[in-house]
């Protein structure tokens, strides 16, 4: 019993350190966090204390017996042992090389010099970029290692590590001139292999314990409980929309505009079609990608040939009531001659030097959002917002705008073709010569051909994306499911507290309705997964996308099982997609950074995301059978029923959490030379690994066998997934802060 009380109170304490740490982080700052805590002597003793009790524990209850149980837990005694040997004899620290220096020696992180036992030079160093743009790909070094008894050359990148007698290179940095780098060096001969046989392990027994015959989980799903289906209605949901008529200024005819959609820009530092600038520049104005009945491109030419009338058009989007004081509207919207005054002066003038000048300002970034979209349309007026025109310069291609300063030694009908063309089209516009101006646009797309063909994207590619364009329909699918959501479970509820099956045909529905949607996000996803050349799972807004397609299709399985899970998996679907939507509707398509090139990424992604997903329903499990004790005179056979459900859904999901958080570890541990670094989310990533893992030990912690007690605490549990994902993100920061 005693040991008992030290294993689990050890691990409390664990939990409230790490939680406390993090805020103590945010307060002071990372490094001193990781001095007073994270690699504090007391810290390690904490981690040592929890595991020589815990394996006391293990054989004090006999868990050898039970194998594959046993083989997890000494799993975690395993990495916790990689770790502190990493802790105690490993090493890591940087080296700078310049162009032809040899070295050996570096800086360890307690500013230290340390010896190699050979010599480093550094024989060259390249960026590398995405086909036709300036956006970095990968950072390369050549390297050359020199011992006694070999001379070896390497290169170094980013997600590519030079291994040499026990010590490792990573691509950390370069000069401004190109001519010398940084790489972190790690030397950690032992830590690593023991902690990568712990999560070998760990993998491992966690797979043959969910396919165990005797295992718990093989007991629950085979419980008698859940041998009755149940089900669940489908109420009617309906939203209405209205668009007020406007005059409405003059715009190209639609077979015109749609031809502009068609021409290559460098935009956002990738070659994309026209009618993507187009959709962003509506979407940052408007707040939507049409205006008025207008496509995005028609709003966008519209811009660049009839100003005049486009800037008395009220569609720029204002937030905040002092900005719209300021400008002296009503309502949400303003034209861009709102922003300027009688004496035509710039109305946010006084507040932007205020916010220079360092001063407090009230609704500060309501003024700088709206400033920010004065200065969009300033880009377009200026002629550098259109890099339309590429020109190749030796092996490399740069694109131009009608606006930029073109090379000298550029040949001088190319110069003219880039600087007049716009100005020819503008004419033509003027002139509605449509025939011409469509001829014109097709030497454009000529020229873009010849000096760009091998780097502009394929047709296929360039099509999708012009598909993917008109994917504009989230939030709307995001109201619907939690409407539907919503109301299925107040009447599900209902049903399971009269014990009431519902019709069959109001089941098939529902779903109906989330088959659509998955497929709808399917397509979204592949769509966007194929135009970005990378698995779609790299900032707030893609990872809350495939939340949502996870949950979506979850649901469809396990509806066949627990009935009710249709109306959860409804109002969850329905909530990630909001949560998708509250930064930006569909943010930009951008290349990935060079850390983030790795298909780890998108499996530590997925793996966290399917975890998260299972906890979510064990949460709305734990709600339902909460309202059902309060307001059903018999309700302990549906309790006992959601309880099975939920421990059901238990073990995957704290398997899967486990997975993701280790692929994680791996990840970081191949890009930046560590694999665990006290980041808050990784820190509340484990957490609430540790939280949840409580509720796994019903013979130890026997409060978890009742199931009102279990599902209260599956409700309160699910605030660490909220700190995990939200806090983190938006309050306590950190590495894997994407917010918005």
């Amino acid at each position: 019993m005693h040991l008992k009380k030290i294993t689990f109170g050890l691990l409390g304490v664990i939990m409230l350190v790490l939680a406390t740490a993090t805020v103590v982080e945010k307060v002071f700052d990372t490094g001193f966090a990781g001095i007073h805590i994270y690699h504090s002597v007391p810290f390690v003793v904490l981690w040592g204390a929890i595991a020589i009790s815990g394996l006391a524990y293990l054989f004090r209850k006999k868990t050898q017996k039970h194998l594959f149980t046993f083989l997890i837990h000494l799993s975690f005694i395993v990495i916790l042992l990689g770790a502190f040997t990493t802790w105690l004899l490993g090493e890591q620290g940087t080296l700078h090389l310049s162009s032809g220096e040899k070295t050996s020696w570096f800086v360890n992180d307690d500013g230290e010099q340390r010896e190699f036992p050979f010599e480093v030079s550094l024989n060259g160093f390249r960026v590398v970029y995405y086909e036709g743009t300036q956006t970095p790909q990968d950072y390369i070094s050549k390297i050359t290692l020199n011992c006694s008894s070999k001379t070896i050359q390497e290169e170094v990148a980013m997600n590519k590590i030079v291994r040499y007698m026990g010590y490792r290179f990573y691509q950390s940095g370069f000069d401004d001139d190109g001519q010398g780098i940084r790489l972190l060096v790690s030397h950690d001969p032992w830590g690593i292999g023991i902690t990568y046989s712990g999560y070998a392990m760990l993998l491992l027994s966690m797979l043959l314990f969910l396919f165990g015959r005797q295992s718990n989980f093989r007991k629950l799903i085979n419980s008698p409980l859940l041998r009755k289906t149940l089900l669940v209605v489908l109420l009617l949901f309906s939203m209405l929309t209205g668009v007020q008529a406007a005059p409405k200024p003059n715009v190209l005819p639609p077979k015109v505009a749609k031809q502009f959609a068609d021409l290559h820009v460098l935009y956002n530092g990738r070659i994309c079609p026209f009618q993507t600038l187009a959709r962003d520049f509506t979407v940052k104005l408007y707040g939507k990608p049409t205006y008025n009945g207008y496509s995005a491109e028609q709003v966008l030419t519209g811009w660049m040939f009839y100003p005049t009338q486009w800037e008395k058009e009220a569609m720029i989007k204002i937030k905040g009531k002092s900005v719209c004081h300021l400008l002296d509207i009503n309502g949400r919207y303003a034209s861009l001659a709102d922003f300027a005054d009688r004496e035509n002066r710039y109305k946010l003038e006084n507040i932007l030097q205020q916010l220079q000048r360092g001063e407090t300002v009230a609704d500060k970034q309501d003024f700088l959002q709206a400033n920010e979209k004065v200065n969009i349309i300033s880009i377009l007026y200026s002629g550098r917002m259109l890099k339309l025109f590429p020109v190749k310069s030796g092996e490399t291609i740069n694109w131009y705008a009608p606006g930029d300063a073109l090379p000298e030694d550029m040949p001088n009908d190319q110069w003219i073709f880039i600087r007049k063309s716009m100005d020819y089209v503008h004419e033509m516009v003027m002139a509605k010569d449509f025939a011409n101006l469509s001829e014109l646009l097709n030497k454009l797309c000529t020229y873009q051909q010849k000096e760009a063909g091998n780097i502009l994207p394929s047709k296929a590619k360039f099509r999708a994306e012009k598909i993917y364009n008109q994917f504009d329909y989230t939030r709307h699918l995001a109201f619907l499911l939690l409407t539907v959501g919503l109301i299925a479970f107040v009447y599900s509820i209902r049903k399971l507290a009269n014990q009431q099956l519902f019709r069959k045909s109001v089941v098939q529905l529902l779903n109906l309705l989330l088959v659509t949607v998955w497929l709808y996000l399917s397509v979204f996803i592949v769509l966007r997964g194929f135009i970005a050349g990378h698995f779609p799972v790299s900032n707030g807004f893609e990872t809350m996308q495939f939340l949502a397609w996870s949950i979506m299709l979850l649901t469809l399985f396990l509806q066949k099982k627990f009935t009710p899970m249709l109306a959860f998996g409804s109002f969850m679907g329905g909530l990630a997609l909001l949560v998708s939507t509250m930064g930006k509707s569909n943010p930009q398509i951008t290349q990935l950074m060079p850390v983030l090139s790795s298909p780890l990424l998108s499996i530590h992604v997925v793996v966290i995301m399917v975890a998260y997903s299972l906890l979510a329903f064990i949460m709305l499990n734990g709600f339902t059978a909460l309202i059902l004790h309060y307001v059903s005179k018999n309700p302990a056979m549906q309790i006992r029923r959601l309880h099975v459900f939920s421990q059901i859904m238990l073990y995957p999901a704290i398997f899967f959490l486990a997975t993701g958080i280790f692929v994680g570890a791996v990840w970081a541990n191949i890009s930046w030379g560590r694999y665990w670094g006290w980041d808050p989310k990784e820190v509340w990533a484990l957490i609430t690994l540790l939280v949840y893992s409580l509720a796994l030990h019903t013979k130890s912690l026997r409060w978890f066998s009742r199931p009102l007690y279990f599902h209260w605490f599956s409700i309160v549990a699910f605030l660490t997934v909220l700190i995990t994902y939200f806090g983190v993100n938006f309050i306590l920061g950190g590495m894997h802060s994407y917010a918005g």
